[in-house]
């Protein structure tokens, strides 16, 4: 089974080898027909504490690391 992958935005590097990152979609509500934005947090694992606030990163589905980290970083975006 292949591996989840999104591209968010990093929003805090607090914890140790942690980030949290925002993912949004955006779809079309299907009663008022109009283009919604929904966004999501996710907490990844980043092993050298490369990323800062505010990069662009995609994410990976792995397996549980910790109670709320099942996601990895792969790699950043300009």
């Amino acid at each position: 089974m292949p591996k989840r992958i999104l591209q968010g935005t990093v929003v805090s590097n607090k914890g140790d080898k942690t980030v949290v990152v925002s993912v949004e979609r955006r779809f079309r509500h299907p009663l008022l027909d109009k283009i919604v934005r929904r966004s999501k947090k996710y907490h990844a694992h980043d092993e050298g504490n490369l990323v800062q606030v505010g990069d662009v990163v995609r994410i990976e589905e792995c397996r549980p690391i910790s109670k709320l980290k099942c996601w990895k970083v792969i790699g950043g975006e300009a």
